[in-house]
């Protein structure tokens, strides 16, 4: 009976270990330079509150992307390196495991994966981007140093498009949280105003922080 129990007792120890183990790939296969809940709020209560920009002059072609990062690789292939479980081929990628955060779906080919702006092109233009140099542009269109891109499934960043989070959330719950985060962030970071409705979808989801 003993020994029975201590087998019982090494295989949960077993698949804890496996289970954390498989939250740590996930984490690390997330965005770079989330902020902690408190951090974030701050950022949000310091965000300018005001009608959106209009939409006038907008293209995606003055925000250029996806710009070489070096080695032959573009800001799209070093996103799907970063955030794969694990790839095969150096730029361009041919194969690999992707977890979508938005909507928990695993994807194995790249061409089923998107890289999507956290804050959107469309969504940053009416947010103050349509004054910045397109030099400006260009460096958030690919930025890599903070929360503003990530591998997700085709469908759901297209689902999402130009959205904000007063219309668009990601599917999973769980992923809210950090969703706002990074949009929060990411606003902060590069000065971007935001909308009375955009600001209360946020505070709602980040309202669901435990930290």
């Amino acid at each position: 009976m003993l020994k029975k129990s201590l087998w019982w007792l090494f295989v949960v120890a077993l698949a804890l270990s496996m289970s954390v183990l498989d939250d740590l790939s996930t984490a690390q296969a997330l965005p770079p330079g989330t902020p902690s809940k408190s951090v974030a709020q701050s950022e949000l209560d310091s965000l300018t509150v005001k009608p959106e920009d209009p939409m006038d002059g907008y293209s995606r072609d003055k925000f250029p992307h996806w710009i070489d990062q070096g080695g032959g690789c573009d800001t799209r292939q070093v996103v799907l390196k970063r955030d794969a479980d694990y790839y095969e081929g150096d730029c361009p990628v041919t194969s690999g495991k992707w977890y979508s955060y938005y909507d928990g779906v695993t994807a194995y080919a790249p061409s089923e994966i998107d890289i999507d702006h956290i804050v959107p092109l469309a969504e940053a233009w009416r947010s103050g981007a349509s004054s910045w140099t397109t030099e400006k542009r260009q460096a958030f269109a690919n930025d890599l140093s903070g929360p503003q891109l990530i591998a997700v499934t085709s469908s759901v960043n297209r689902s999402k498009g130009d959205q904000d989070p007063s219309t668009w959330q990601p599917p999973r719950a769980g992923a809210r949280c950090a969703y706002a985060k990074w949009w929060i962030h990411t606003k902060y970071r590069w000065g971007l105003h935001l909308q009375s409705s955009e600001k209360a979808a946020l505070q709602s989801m980040l309202n669901t922080c435990s930290y």
